[in-house]
């Protein structure tokens, strides 16, 4: 299983994980996309849009349903994955690497609501039932 030690996540399964120098990469989590299937379509924002915690910044459409994503952190959004958006399956198949959606500059420090993954893990597992 792969070291998560660096990720942190919502209860609305998006993950946020520091680059440093204010710098951190967002993306949907690993159950997210197992929930979705087959991920094919993404509408993220453009470079320079100010995201804000706990607000809509764009939407991940699957075979099955379309979902609302919800950043993890407020700040502008510095760099859009073009992989995903050419290849959206780069979701399904690597979420917390490739797959990743936005490179934000975050404003201060990460918010002191995200869940390490063992307490996601535990919350997307009862989540789910």
């Amino acid at each position: 299983m792969a070291d998560l030690s660096a990720y942190r996540f919502t209860k609305t399964h998006e993950w946020v994980k520091s680059e440093g120098s204010g710098e951190a990469l967002v993306g949907i989590s690993d159950h997210a996309q197992s929930q979705l299937g087959d991920v094919i379509f993404l509408e993220l924002p453009k470079e320079g849009t100010r995201v804000t915690a706990g607000a809509r910044f764009g939407a991940v459409e699957s075979v099955k349903a379309a979902s609302d994503l919800y950043s993890p952190v407020t700040g502008e959004v510095i760099a859009v994955n073009g992989a995903v958006s050419a290849a959206p399956e780069l979701v399904n198949q690597d979420p917390q690497g490739r797959g990743w959606l936005l490179r934000v500059r975050v404003d201060g420090d990460l918010p002191g609501d995200l869940l390490d993954a063992a307490a996601y893990d535990s919350f997307a597992q009862a989540d789910s039932h």
